[in-house]
């Protein structure tokens, strides 16, 4: 499946942006969909994933509360709604794509979007 993340941007402390991956196939419905980010020096990192049929949902615990993950199948669409920035959330966030296996571990993904630039100021 091909992904394809937009929706990045520079926003103040505070503020909210929302997240689209957008994929390609109609088989895009058969993978559970992530989130991750990934700063400068840094490793990429866990944010939120949701199962194939959306009822079950994880967070990163540095996002619960703020972010809200959602999925449209009909549309091939997953969301990251991300509200109440801080500065630390500034990062290239990642959407991908996993057949199964630990949502949490990026190397349990088969396919990468191209990720978006998320910037908060201060």
């Amino acid at each position: 499946v091909q992904l394809q993340a937009s929706g990045g941007g520079l926003v103040q402390a505070g503020g909210s942006l929302r997240l689209s991956c957008a994929a390609s196939g109609r088989t895009s419905s058969r993978y559970a969909m992530g989130w991750f980010r990934q700063a400068p020096g840094k490793e990429r990192e866990f944010v939120a994933a949701m199962s194939r049929s959306g009822g079950s949902t994880y967070y990163a615990e540095s996002v619960k509360g703020r972010f809200t993950m959602s999925r449209d199948n009909a549309k091939n669409t997953v969301y990251l709604q991300m509200n109440s920035l801080k500065p630390e959330d500034t990062a290239v966030y990642y959407c991908g794509a996993y057949a199964g296996g630990t949502y949490y571990s990026p190397h349990e993904y088969d396919s990468w979007g191209q990720g978006t630039q998320v910037t908060v100021s201060s």
